[in-house]
């Protein structure tokens, strides 16, 4: 049942839109608003809080709130929880500090656990028409530091970071982009601004609520003494000097990220603050005493009073997990861990739940169309080659071996869940047939080999592919094994490189891979309402094209542009489904883009639906048994509020 939730993202892609089959065809009005809760009686002070208020540090809480606070309702929250304690969670990288605004998961707008958009930090959104977003933000509501939350926030960024071009040298965020066209800003009010495109954009409010959303705000008020436009200049100056940066755009960029939370002195709308900078092995998420949303026995949230992030090697994470250094755990572990993590739960304080993934694949081969090695550009373009390695990997083995028999093969597309589902085409290519695959390298022309049976390239290299990976868990290596013993029958010798994720990323763009092991699409419980960009090059973080999706990012100012034909379509179908008004328009688009995937085989997917293991403390409540562990939508944890987790005991 889990499942049938992701599919209701659908009704977000139509309120975004603000259409629907019956009305495309004239104008519609759609409010988007939280849940209705009635407001508390009172505000209760947070324990740990309490000391600042009584010394006048801190205004007493009805004065940090909102005027009209979100208010979380008991049943929202699985339970009413109590304030204080602390929450530890293991990281592999002290840039993972960023997790604290994915799992803090506070947006202009959000999904509940329906996976529907509701209002979050703005009060309402209303949608005309698909084209016309009027946002209204919380009256008095506050940054992290005291300073009012304003449109100005949402101006100062619109004008002055993301239309600025030492700032932002590629323009807007192509999300805010329709056909080109940037949205006409109009600030109506303090607490009221509208965006307006000359076409629908459906992508707006599920970009803002992202894992990684995009931030239309900024504080204005800590940013603009680094700005040029507003700083005295003799201060500027000083200021680029005494922190080593080149100019006033590269300090303002330094300090403004409100994604990689790495600044501790830039304030936040997130429930957590980090208060450490790095860098360190803890990161100290404190909580936010101007957060806007209060339980409706008017607690503030969160519940919890830290968050607590520590640094230890990627590797680690299972066994330090497995000894009780964690109280709420997913990332760093995967089902390969689930035995042992398992078998230690009698004897620690913690419990062990299989969460439903939703990923087109757990794992998918991407080879790189845009690899500078002209040899290996030439093959991966070749859909031959790419169906030949397809077919020459035993899907089903790997499932019984690597996953107990509980994932489900095939290539990668759409899962069972979602209505655009085909088993003709999660299947095509995706049976282990070495035959096939022996005599479609072979009409390739590599029917020549060398004494060790591998096929020798037009350019007399051996057939020897390195694939390249993150290396983060021993799966993605069992994986890789396998695949090298079933690539051997065919002549093909498969190399292992496994690298800092973001060493990997940085060789993926600028073409130096050849292929890649990475995970899977995002979300394959798609529905015809939801984006088809995973499918299609648009985005420099899809591996198998990421020049072609830095061209169309960039609006052709870097990468390269698209020249296949195949490929070319797909950016014709993706263009025809942003522009649909009707349902049906949009199914026909999505149906025609996974024929042209599965047919081209341009990742190669492996297994999907596998199970993750969370971790979680026998304090910790609010934490669902069951849930839809997903990057995006869903934030992993962030979509069901670890705001509202809360430590029995002290933690």
């Amino acid at each position: 049942m889990q499942l049938q939730r992701l599919l209701k993202a659908a009704v977000a892609a139509s309120l975004a839109a603000g259409l629907t089959a019956a009305t495309a065809a004239r104008a519609e009005t759609v409010t988007v608003g939280a849940p209705d809760a009635p407001m508390p009686a009172g505000f209760t002070e947070s324990a740990k809080l309490e000391p600042k208020v009584a010394a006048g540090e801190l205004p007493p809480i009805d004065q940090r709130l909102p005027k009209s606070p979100r208010i979380v309702g008991e049943s929202d929250l699985r339970g009413l929880g109590k304030q204080g304690g602390k929450m530890r969670m293991l990281v592999g990288r002290a840039k993972d500090t960023r997790l604290l605004v994915v799992y803090g998961y506070a947006r202009i707008v959000c999904y509940n656990e329906d996976f529907e958009l509701e209002a979050d930090i703005a009060e309402t959104v209303e949608v005309e028409d698909g084209r016309i977003f009027t946002i209204t933000l919380r009256e008095g509501h506050k940054w992290s530091d005291g300073q009012p939350f304003t449109t100005e926030d949402l101006r100062y960024w619109w004008e002055d970071v993301a239309n600025n071009e030492e700032l932002s040298p590629s323009g807007p965020p192509k999300l805010m982009m329709v056909d080109g066209v940037a949205p006409t800003v109009e600030v109506l009010s303090e607490t009221q601004i509208r965006y307006s495109w000359p076409a629908p954009n459906p992508y707006f409010l599920p970009s803002l609520a992202g894992a990684r959303p995009m931030f239309i705000y900024r504080p204005a008020h800590y940013l603009k003494p680094f700005h040029v436009k507003y700083a005295e200049q003799t201060a500027l100056e000083q200021a680029v000097t005494a922190s080593n940066s080149r100019n006033w755009a590269q300090l303002h960029n330094r300090k403004d990220n409100l994604y990689r939370f790495d600044n501790p002195n830039l304030p936040t709308l997130q429930p957590w603050i980090n208060s450490t900078a790095p860098p360190a092995q803890r990161f100290i998420g404190a909580r936010n005493p101007y957060y806007h949303r209060v339980d409706s026995a008017g607690q503030q949230l969160p519940y919890i009073d830290e968050f607590l992030l520590d640094v230890v090697n990627s590797q680690l994470i299972p066994a330090k997990t497995g000894a009780g250094d964690s109280d709420l755990q997913a990332r760093g572990i995967n089902f390969g861990d689930f035995t042992f993590l398992k078998a230690e739960e009698p004897n620690r304080d913690y419990q062990v739940r299989l969460w439903r993934t939703v990923r087109g694949s757990a794992f998918a081969l991407y080879p790189n169309m845009n690899t500078t090695d002209p040899a290996f550009r030439k093959l991966n373009r070749d859909v031959r080659f790419r169906r030949a390695l397809s077919l020459a990997i035993d899907r089903d083995e790997i499932n019984a071996l690597i996953y107990l028999g509980l994932g489900l093969p095939g290539n990668q597309s759409v899962l069972p869940d979602s209505p655009l589902y085909d088993e003709d085409l999660r299947q095509r290519y995706a049976q282990f047939d070495l035959a096939q695959a022996n005599a479609l390298l072979d009409d390739i022309g590599l029917s020549e080999r060398n004494d060790d049976g591998i096929r020798l390239m037009p350019d007399g290299r051996s057939l020897e592919i390195v694939i390249e990976s993150a290396g983060e868990n021993t799966q993605e290596t069992d994986v890789l094994e396998l695949i090298h013993d079933y690539w051997l029958q065919a002549g093909v010798k498969l190399h292992i490189k496994p690298s800092q994720r973001e060493v990997l990323r940085n060789r993926i763009f600028t073409g130096e891979t050849v292929m890649t092991l990475w995970f899977g699409y995002e979300n394959g419980a798609v529905t015809p309402g939801m984006s088809p960009a995973e499918f299609a090059p648009v985005g420099q973080h899809s591996y198998h094209w990421p020049k072609w999706g830095q061209h169309h990012e960039t609006s052709g100012k870097s990468g390269e542009p698209v020249d296949m034909p195949k490929p070319m379509a797909l950016m014709k179908l993706y263009e025809t489904w942003s522009k649909a008004t009707k349902a049906e328009e949009r199914e026909a688009a999505w149906r025609e883009m996974l024929e042209i995937h599965a047919d081209q085989v341009y990742t190669i997917g492996l297994v999907a639906q596998i199970p993750q293991p969370i971790v979680v403390s026998r304090k910790l409540r609010n934490v669902p048994d069951e849930g839809i562990f997903n990057w995006n939508p869903g934030a992993q944890f962030g979509v069901y509020r670890p705001d509202s987790f809360w430590v029995d005991g002290k933690g």
